[in-house]
């Protein structure tokens, strides 16, 4: 029987390939497997992949015929996952020796859907730790009660998949597959999804996923217009907030956390391309007025006048036809 299943998507990695898989070896433990998802790579990742399939323990190599990129790469792992508990790595992260076992010692021990960890960021040669912004460790917890308050950062701010492990039962009650095709902010309706609607989680003091960020080819340092898919995202998770059950009381975070990403964006503007940054503008602007227009306004009321001024500025901006992300 499979314990674990770690899914690994890859793509056009090919200087990192090697440092992941090689920590994927020294966690191997013979109820694990390690489902390596290569994306349509164009590089030498294939090849290597090829070899860590004969030479890694564990391994089971899924390959796509076309990029589908990372939300759709991750649920391909998460439909040939046998395991009991599911995790996630990138292509270019790494972990400690020995993380993973005791990764799932921690969630069998609180018997939770699912687990929260702590994670060390890696720019060039600075390493930094970053804390879940969940206060009590080791505890379980109610999962929607982490969500708010709206104006600080809180569990469903903290998306990284791969910063966890998750219970079956939660790919049975349709809670684990992410959107497909989202090519960026793809951890983010689906961290939502998992506060409102799983019974339980806990945080704990664990040290081990090195995430690369600063990755030349990673979507956070690309101006492309695939970084627009953020407002997919956000839109879905205003839309599913809406529909929830206590929607009053949750909208306000969804909203606010929307408005404070599109506001980031319109800061670094200048990294888009010049036809990309006009999209992402006349996007925005049209996000804008989508939302819950009272909801909106208590959420510019309480951000900083800089952000709030940009942000009511552009709500103003005339609507324009034919803009999609």
């Amino acid at each position: 029987m499979v314990k674990l299943s770690v899914i690994v998507p890859f793509y056009n990695v090919q200087q990192y390939a090697p440092d992941t898989l090689r920590s994927l070896k020294s966690n191997v433990r013979e109820d694990f497997e390690f489902i390596l998802v290569d994306d349509c790579s164009r590089d030498g990742t294939p090849e290597i992949l090829a070899r860590a399939e004969r030479e890694l323990p564990g391994a089971v190599l899924v390959r796509h015929e076309r990029n589908g990129g990372l939300a759709t790469a991750r649920n391909t792992g998460i439909d040939r996952a046998r395991g009991t508990y599911l995790t996630f790595l990138d292509g270019d992260d790494w972990l400690a020796p020995g993380y993973l076992p005791r990764l799932l010692g921690a969630i069998e021990e609180l018997g939770c859907d699912f687990l929260r960890t702590d994670h060390v960021q890696c720019t060039a040669r600075s390493r930094s730790v970053r804390r879940v912004p969940v206060g009590r460790r080791n505890t379980v917890l109610d999962p929607r009660e982490a969500i708010l308050p709206a104006d600080r950062s809180t569990s469903v701010d903290y998306a990284y998949a791969w910063a966890g492990v998750y219970h079956r039962r939660l790919v049975d009650r349709g809670l684990l597959h992410f959107t497909d095709g989202l090519r960026t902010a793809e951890d983010r309706p689906w961290i939502w999804k998992l506060h409102r609607e799983a019974e339980s989680f806990a945080a704990v003091n664990l040290l081990g996923v090195f995430y690369r960020r600063g990755v030349a080819s990673s979507l956070t340092q690309i101006g492309d217009v695939r970084q627009l898919d953020f407002i997919r995202a956000f839109d879905q998770v205003v839309a599913e907030t809406a529909a929830d059950r206590e929607a009053g009381v949750l909208l306000p975070k969804a909203v606010r956390t929307y408005c404070a990403i599109i506001a980031h964006h319109l800061g670094s503007v200048e990294r888009f391309e010049p036809a990309v940054a006009k999209q992402l503008k006349s996007l925005s602007a049209a996000a804008l007025r989508r939302m819950p227009q009272d909801v909106l306004e208590e959420a510019l009321d309480s951000m900083d006048l800089q952000r709030a001024t940009r942000l009511r500025r552009l709500r103003r901006r005339p609507a324009t036809t034919g803009a999609a992300a």
